[in-house]
């Protein structure tokens, strides 16, 4: 097939630190690239990761609109979104027409795209986030027979409105990557705890602090703080009178609630993380912490931690009972006081298990079928005879297989 794959301009792609999206788009297109797929990505100007093609309107990313003003923040999307759609016309005009758009762009991408009416390929748009964000999009939206949806949990779909959930095929689990060393056994790990995300009251920062404290264990706080990726960028950022970056809701959040109870040491934040240095202080957790206050869509660092053999502690909500099995390769909790028991008791989790499931579960073969047989399903559908589609038999797609599901009529 020839894809083109639209990350949306928040970050580059890969990501140099937190980025799940941008995580997900790169791992996504180097498997279908291998599996002999023509993926043209759409992403910032700086993105490095190698595709059939690069197409972008900004130089560099731009998450630090994220906290802007509405107007400033839909007009980044809207001003990608068109140099998505003019490279989508362009190559039609050239002869040369994409089988299928891959949007991961949220609103903005099924929007425009959408308008294009029949004169456009078909679309399939990938939902990561809470579908009541945007509800009133959502469930007004009519891709008319070309443009679908998948989400990347069962539980984020049936949380969407009716409409949507009417045109959405699969919903496919996030993948990493998986092939890394094996994973360190319990005794030569670190004590400490990793919250690898976000650092919001939505991931629960302050109730990690809160139980790490509790269970007199030492915390490791990686992710960035709205725009900001780590300490000497919020410290410059306080320094400036009126900062763009302090009206961000969580900034504002993170020096309230939170900056107060780190001390550096039993308690710290290194900031966003990526290659080495995040697989490195993933392998070496006694545990990955999410003690969500949401309903977590897809979860991709839960997936990363797995995937180095360290346990979950998390609460029980949204994508995460369906990504950890409980008391197998995590423990999971409904409040604070079931966290900190759960940590008391990660000891009893073998990390191999944890390495073995996220390989049978989370490997980017397995993603990469299930979103084949997606493809397949949205052009016959929009009525493409020609799917450009291999019938595959081995054991990763039929992995796969099982979390493709078609939507009700």
């Amino acid at each position: 097939m020839r894809l083109l794959m639209d990350a949306g301009p928040w970050l580059p792609v890969p990501p140099e630190g937190y980025g799940g999206v941008e995580n997900v788009v790169a791992t996504l297109t180097t498997e279908l690239r291998a599996r002999g797929h023509i993926v043209v990505l759409a992403a910032s100007g700086d993105s490095t990761l190698p595709a059939d093609g690069l197409v972008s309107a900004f130089p560099t990313g731009r998450f630090d609109s994220l906290g802007a003003p509405y107007p400033h923040v839909v007009g980044v999307a809207h001003a990608h979104a068109l140099a998505v759609v003019d490279a989508v016309t362009a190559a039609a005009q050239a002869g040369r027409p994409y089988d299928l758009v891959h949007t991961h762009l949220e609103v903005a991408g099924p929007a425009l795209l959408g308008a294009l009416g029949p004169a456009g390929p078909p679309v399939l748009q990938t939902l990561h986030w809470d579908l009541r964000r945007n509800a009133e999009f959502y469930e007004r939206f009519d891709g008319r027979g070309r443009v679908f949806f998948a989400g990347v949990s069962a539980s984020q779909v049936a949380r969407g409105p009716a409409r949507l959930r009417r045109q959405t095929l699969a919903a496919v689990p996030l993948a990493v990557p998986v092939d890394g060393p094996p994973p360190l056994p319990r005794e030569d790990r670190d004590d400490a705890v990793l919250v690898l995300s976000r650092l919001c009251e939505l991931k629960g920062t302050d109730t990690a602090v809160r139980v790490c404290r509790a269970a007199g264990v030492p915390l490791v706080l990686a992710g960035p703080v709205g725009p900001l990726p780590d300490r000497a960028a919020l410290d410059a950022a306080l320094a400036v009178p009126g900062h763009p970056a302090l009206a961000h809701p969580d900034v504002a959040w993170f020096l309230e609630c939170v900056d107060p109870l780190l001390d550096g040491e039993r308690a710290r934040w290194v900031g966003s993380v990526s290659g080495a240095r995040k697989a490195e202080l993933l392998r070496r957790a006694r545990a990955a912490l999410f003690p969500v206050r949401w309903e977590e869509p897809g979860g991709t660092a839960v997936c990363e931690a797995l995937a180095a053999g360290t346990p979950v502690v998390a609460t029980a909500r949204g994508c995460l009972p369906s990504l950890v099995d409980d008391g197998r390769t995590g423990l999971l909790a409904d409040d604070e006081a079931g966290l900190l028991a759960a940590l008391a008791r990660i000891g009893g989790i073998d990390p191999r298990e944890c390495a073995r499931e996220a390989r049978r579960r989370f490997a980017p073969a397995v993603m990469a079928g299930a979103y084949e047989e997606v493809y397949a399903e949205v052009l016959r559908r929009a009525g493409q005879g020609r799917t450009g589609l291999p019938v595959r038999a081995d054991s990763a797609t039929a992995t796969a297989s099982r979390w493709v599901r078609s939507a009700s009529p």
